[in-house]
C-alpha cells in the first residue's frame, strides 16, 4: 500500500472537514420521506480519490461520518445511518474513480457518474432490504416491517431516491469537474 504524503494527507483533513459541512447542509426531497436526505458531501470525496487514489476517498467518506456522529450522536449509540452513509458513499466514489481511470475525459467522466449512480442505487436497494433496514429495527428498536412494506419502501422510496441524488450529485460535480480538470490533472502529475 501507497503510504500518503503530508500533502495528501492534510488535504485529505481538509476535504473531510469541507465533507463534513456539506453533510451537516442536507435536506429532503419532497416527493421522498423525509428521513431519505440529500446532501453533497459525496463530491469532496470524489476530488480526493481522483487526486490521490481510491483510500483517499474512502478516507474522506469515514472522517467526514465519524465527525458527523460525534457532533450529532445517536439516541441509542449505534450509527447505522452514518454506517449507511458510509457505504453509500464508497459504493459512488469507488466506481466512478475506476471508471474514469480507463476513459480519461470529460465525456469518461459522465459515463463513471452514470455507472457509479447505477451502482450506488443498486446496491442500497439490497443493502436496505438485507441489512439497513433491518438493523433499524433491531438496533434502534423502530417498529418491525413485514417484507412486502420494507420491499415497497425500497422499490418506491430508497431506489428512486438513490437515482435522484446520484443524479444530482452528478450534475453539481461535472459542473465542477470540468473547471477543474486542468487544475486535477496537473496535481496528478
Amino acid at each position: 500500500m501507497k503510504k500518503l504524503s503530508v500533502k495528501a494527507t492534510v488535504s485529505i483533513g481538509m476535504l473531510s472537514g469541507l465533507a463534513y459541512i456539506l453533510m451537516l447542509l442536507n435536506f429532503p426531497l419532497p416527493p421522498f420521506p423525509n428521513f431519505l436526505m440529500i446532501d453533497f458531501s459525496d463530491i469532496p470525496a470524489l476530488i480526493a480519490a481522483l487526486i490521490f487514489g481510491p483510500l483517499a476517498g474512502v478516507l474522506v467518506e469515514l472522517f467526514k461520518n465519524i465527525l458527523n456522529y460525534f457532533a450529532t450522536g445517536s439516541a441509542t449509540g449505534v450509527p447505522v445511518g452514518h454506517m449507511a452513509n458510509f457505504v453509500a458513499g464508497v459504493l459512488f466514489v469507488l466506481p466512478v474513480y475506476f471508471m474514469y481511470i480507463k476513459l480519461k475525459s470529460k465525456k469518461g467522466m459522465t459515463i463513471s457518474l452514470v455507472i457509479g449512480t447505477i451502482i450506488m442505487a443498486i446496491m442500497m436497494s439490497v443493502l436496505n432490504y438485507f441489512v439497513i433496514l433491518p438493523s433499524y429495527t433491531f438496533f434502534l428498536h423502530s417498529p418491525a416491517m413485514s417484507a412486502d412494506a420494507t420491499y415497497k419502501m425500497v422499490t418506491t422510496a430508497i431506489l428512486p431516491f438513490n437515482f435522484v441524488k446520484g443524479i444530482i450529485m452528478s450534475a453539481i460535480f461535472l459542473l465542477l469537474f470540468f473547471k477543474m480538470q486542468p487544475w486535477i490533472a496537473k496535481q496528478n502529475a
